[in-house]
């Protein structure tokens, strides 16, 4: 099973906006754990998991809102250019 067709399923089962939810907690766990490791300069296995965790979560809201992924491409693109910019200054 491709991982769009298990983002599909995930959203057809409990719905976009649950899943929607599930991403903006996962993103709060992030930032605990960057929080943490802030405090404490250790990069642990909860970081790792949380980014993972991320990482899905922004691939998953990426097939709920379908209609907007080549804005999201542009809008990343535009944003890395102005960043590389950034960077050279």
């Amino acid at each position: 099973m491709t991982k769009e067709n298990i983002y599909k399923q995930a959203s057809d089962k409990w719905g976009t906006k649950a899943q929607i939810i599930v991403a903006i907690e996962e993103m709060s766990e992030l930032i605990q754990a960057l929080t943490k490791h802030l405090r404490t300069d250790l990069v642990t296995d909860n970081l790792a998991e949380e980014i993972a965790d991320v990482e899905i979560m922004i691939e998953q809201l990426r097939t709920i809102f379908v209609g907007i992924n080549d804005k999201i491409d542009e809008t990343k693109a535009y944003k890395l250019e102005r960043l590389e910019r950034k960077i050279k200054e």
